[in-house]
């Protein structure tokens, strides 16, 4: 059965189409959906940003004070929450409440970011922590990006964040908002009675579709070819295992490093694309052979694909810990130089597998597509064009001076033109610096080393064009020489086999397959959906360690259905069929 998700084509279609309306309009540096008349601005203002904010009466009367700046004078205050990546690093002695982006914020929009509170962000540290926050009553920030969808649903609902749809199509500016139309449905989940209660955040185009690394060291030392089908793969796992050319004993080989802790549908390690291998991608709303939506964990393949993995398992090809490892953790015996194979996006050979040479300095990693099932299927779950969404408080007294944040960040940061000010770097001494000759140098050629200056942004990863990212690596990947900020930072930073990846996954573009339910959550979901996906995960972790036969699929099944699974299917299709 064909997983029938949106195909990539259609995708592709709206890129395309939305990348010529780009080129025909040209960066426009008026601010986005502004009629307003010029002049009202504070004397204080920059025009680097180029999308002033000013509406007003008509010549002849008189204009009043908009709250939109350029750069605030006095500076004004947002105030923030983090959830700190553990393995986030930082120098000359910040923090994520102090460092080199709050500065910036500060000296050149007038913007002080104020931190509530912070939290390193292990074992869903962030998520727990908010919702104490909320449970509590405590003071909630102005402004605050959320990766958790059942979180973000939660804080919207609570009546504690405002509207933000107004917002962005007063003060967003024209690089943003076509930026947010490659894909109109990235509003979805966050509209309510016809309002959009929280902004997306923009993420790169197949951000998180998958492929496999696999050590290329071990595959031309045992000899081996390229795996088209499971079966190839297989043999692969068991050769790096009982075979392995570095001379590591069975125990200490993991084949096939994935986890399954909190979700079999995740960003790295996971095993979704084993599922897709059987026609169905699990965690996930996908398109039945009757046109309606099914949820993909309850489809037959589904069970196909736990007595694949427990087999695996049973062999010792994928970890014996797998079910307490998350993505970081499934990292580890692949940067230890341990692991033969791992899946996971194209970008990984700059993090984390470029560190694997620091402890195995012969160790090489290569892309590989997805391999294929018994009957000729592969699937890998589809990336969106998001990576969470921004809320903004109603007790916010600045709201408008997000935007003046972020449309900073879309003109310079996003793709700035060559020659423009941010196009060999942002932050000399930590995502660049310059040599004696006044050269631009890159990576541990910067004193101190270099630190992802992308994560101290406000909105998570600063500002992102969809699809950017990936038709600079399709150009690098061509042989061009990186003229762009964009092709320079993906060279320099992302690994060497990093434009190689993207081109091997463009190589089945009809294989990623997206979650088609981009809705708000309807009432079962919220009432009983933590519940199913507990059972599931209970279920399916059983079934493949061996503490449940693989027959308690089709009971699980049925408890699913009778649990609630039912009902929200219906709302789900009944949403669906409104959006045909």
């Amino acid at each position: 059965m064909r997983l029938g998700m949106r195909k990539w084509w259609s995708a592709a279609l709206v890129i395309m189409l939305a990348a010529a309306l780009l080129s025909a309009c040209g960066g426009s540096g008026g601010k986005g959906g502004s009629s307003g008349n010029e002049g009202s601005q504070s004397s204080t203002s920059s025009s680097s940003s180029g999308s002033s904010s000013n509406s007003g009466s008509s010549e002849g009367q008189q204009q009043t004070e908009v709250p939109y700046k350029d750069k605030y004078d006095p500076p004004v205050t947002i105030t923030t929450v983090w959830g700190v990546d553990p393995s986030l690093q930082f120098k000359n002695g910040e923090t994520i409440e102090n460092n080199v982006a709050t500065r910036w914020a500060l000296e050149t929009l007038g913007i002080k970011v104020e931190t509530l509170w912070s939290v390193t962000d292990t074992n869903n540290a962030f998520v727990t922590k908010m919702r104490l926050a909320l449970a509590s009553g405590q003071r909630m920030p102005d402004v605050v990006t959320i990766g958790d969808e059942q979180l973000a649903h939660d804080l919207i609902d609570s009546g504690l964040f405002r509207e933000v749809g107004s917002l962005f199509d007063e003060y967003a500016n024209e690089k943003w908002k076509q930026a947010m139309a490659l894909d109109p449905h990235v509003w979805d989940p966050y509209i309510r009675d016809g309002k959009r209660m929280g902004i997306p955040v923009l993420d790169y185009a197949y951000n998180h579709d998958y492929l496999l690394w696999i050590r290329q060291d071990w595959m031309d030392k045992l000899n081996l070819e390229a795996p088209k089908t499971l079966d190839d793969l297989e043999a692969i796992m068991d050769a790096f295992k009982n075979r392995n050319p570095d001379g590591l004993s069975p125990d200490q080989v993991t084949p096939l490093s994935i986890g399954f802790k909190n979700t079999f549908n995740t960003w790295m390690g996971d095993p979704s694309w084993v599922f897709g291998a059987f026609g169905t991608i699990p965690e996930q709303w996908n398109l039945a052979a009757d046109g309606t939506l099914e949820w993909g964990s309850i489809h037959p393949g589904a069970k196909q694909a736990l007595e694949t993995l427990k087999r695996w398992r049973d062999k010792g090809y994928i970890p014996a810990e797998a079910a307490l490892w998350d993505e970081n953790k499934t990292a580890e015996p692949a940067v230890a130089g341990t692991a033969g194979i791992i899946p996971g996006p194209y970008w990984m050979s700059g993090w984390p597998l470029q560190d694997t040479e620091k402890n195995v300095p012969h160790a090489v990693w290569k892309p590989y597509p997805i391999p294929a099932g018994p009957d000729g299927k592969a699937g890998r779950h589809g990336t969106r064009f998001t990576n969470g969404v921004t809320l903004i408080s109603k007790d916010a007294k600045h709201p408008e001076a997000l935007f003046t944040y972020q449309n900073y960040l879309f003109e310079q940061l996003a793709d700035p033109e060559p020659g423009s000010q941010w196009d060999i770097g942002v932050f000399k001494g930590y995502d660049y610096d310059l040599d004696a000759n006044g050269n631009p140098v890159y990576g541990d050629d910067i004193p101190g080393g270099p630190v992802n200056i992308n994560r101290y942004w406000l909105v998570r990863d600063g500002a992102r064009i969809p699809d950017a990212q990936m038709k600079a690596l399709l150009a690098l990947a061509d042989g061009k020489e990186p003229e762009t900020r964009l092709e320079k930072e993906v060279k320099n930073n992302y690994g060497p086999e990093t434009p190689a990846a993207a081109k091997v996954l463009m190589t089945q573009p009809d294989i990623s397959y997206t979650n088609l339910f981009s809705g708000p959550p309807t009432p079962t979901m919220t009432s009983k959906l933590d519940y199913l996906k507990k059972i599931e995960l209970q279920t399916f972790s059983e079934i493949i360690y061996g503490q449940k036969s693989l027959d308690e699929f089709d009971k699980f099944v049925q408890t699913w259905k009778s649990s609630g699974g039912d009902q929200m299917t219906k709302e789900v299709n009944d949403w669906y069929n409104q959006t045909k």
